[in-house]
């Protein structure tokens, strides 16, 4: 279990994200939701250790962040951020390998070569691995830094934003993908992430967060309701149950074409998240 307690960043004055605590427990997929500005990916950065907080601790299976070997901590637990650049030029196979570094420090194995294969599979990468990272589209390169992490095989997996540039088709690969490697591995994913719709439909905890608080914090089909999601975005969201899925729209207003009662544009134009 990941533990927090009291997590506060400052930056000068402002305090971006203010006396976090919570459990994320083991074996789930655990969304981070909320406003821009919210403190969503501050608070995964420190939870990672690639930010230092002001204030506050975080536990890994007990173990306090801060007492954690780096070597360690990088076997039991990864991260993909935000934006990732790149300086050197990598084959998309080399830089999955990177991900084996904790465990081979450059020096690959053939159980490392199983995991990269692996990861190159699971991502759909494999008639790409050859091309240079700096050849590729917006939306592979993701795929291959997703693959990295993958690849280094921890038990915790942090991503930030995973679906950016990723078409719909290839986002929703993520998300199954991220969704078995729980199910079937135990894995635990925690993920920010901006499309409700893809957080209603994959995780089993969602984490609202507003101004740099936790606002709301439970299962899924707990949070996936108007009164929560109006609250939290400041908007107007209707919930609709659909194939057996909680699926959200936003309204703006506007006329409806629509003449039938009971649709759910609900007389007003609608937008439709996903």
């Amino acid at each position: 279990m990941i533990s927090v307690r009291n997590l506060t960043k400052r930056y000068e004055n402002k305090e971006v994200v203010k006396d976090v605590t919570l459990n994320i427990e083991k074996g789930l997929i655990t969304s981070f939701i909320g406003p821009n500005g919210a403190g969503k990916s501050t608070l995964l950065s420190m939870i990672s250790r690639l930010m230092e907080a002001n204030d506050g601790d975080v536990q890994i299976d007990g173990i306090s962040l801060k007492n954690w070997k780096s070597k360690e901590l990088a076997q039991k637990i990864s991260i993909l951020r935000q934006s990732n650049n790149l300086n050197v030029r990598l084959t998309v196979r080399e830089l999955v390998a990177f991900g084996r570094f904790p465990y081979s420090k450059g020096n690959l194995t053939e159980e490392d070569n199983q995991f990269i294969d692996q990861a190159i599979d699971y991502l759909k990468l494999k008639d790409i691995e050859d091309c240079y990272i700096n050849e590729l589209s917006g939306g592979q390169k993701q795929r291959a830094y997703i693959a990295m992490v993958i690849a280094q095989d921890t038990e915790y997996i942090l991503l930030d934003e995973p679906l950016n540039n990723l078409d719909m088709k290839h986002a929703v690969e993520i998300m199954k993908i991220l969704r078995n490697i729980v199910d079937d591995l135990g894995k635990t994913v925690v993920i920010v992430i901006h499309d409700i719709n893809f957080a209603s439909c994959y995780s089993d905890k969602i984490v609202a967060l507003q101004d740099g608080k936790i606002r709301y914090y439970d299962d899924t089909d707990k949070i996936i309701n108007s009164e929560v999601l109006n609250d939290v975005f400041d908007m107007e969201f209707n919930v609709h149950h659909l194939g057996g899925k909680k699926i959200c729209t936003y309204y703006e207003e506007g006329a409806c074409d629509c003449k039938h009662g009971d649709c759910i544009h609900n007389s007003r134009h609608l937008t439709i998240v996903q």
